[in-house]
């Protein structure tokens, strides 16, 4: 396959998977008229989060094929990280912390962060 081929399969398997975000603009807000602020900001996010994924899925695929590291040991890296990440949630949002079911809240904290943003 020429390279050229390939860059032109590239964008097009990229733009096409980034049409998904204006279905989840929708789901998300509601039907919005092109050049809504809020749609348009949503929709630029939702663009970002599709190719990051696509990006993160196919590097990682490479990186187990080529043998630089195992399933096993990107699996426990990502555990590793999402429960740092949890930590800082955690941190950043006193009194609430993730369980399997959703969201768990400390009543108490909830009264300590009331009209935290102000």
């Amino acid at each position: 396959m020429t390279s050229n081929s390939l860059t032109e399969r590239y964008m097009l398997a990229m733009n096409r998977i980034a049409k998904w975000r204006v279905v989840f603009c929708g789901w998300q807000l509601g039907t919005r008229r092109k050049g809504d602020p809020e749609c348009d900001a949503l929709s630029d996010h939702r663009e970002a989060t599709i190719l990051q994924r696509v990006e993160l899925t196919a590097t990682a695929k490479l990186l187990i094929e080529k043998g630089v590291f195992t399933l096993e040991e990107f699996q426990q890296a990502m555990i590793d990280e999402a429960e740092l990440l949890e930590q800082d949630y955690q941190e950043k949002f006193p009194g609430m912390h993730a369980t399997d079911i959703g969201i768990q809240y400390d009543q108490r904290a909830i009264k300590t962060m009331k009209n935290w943003r102000q």
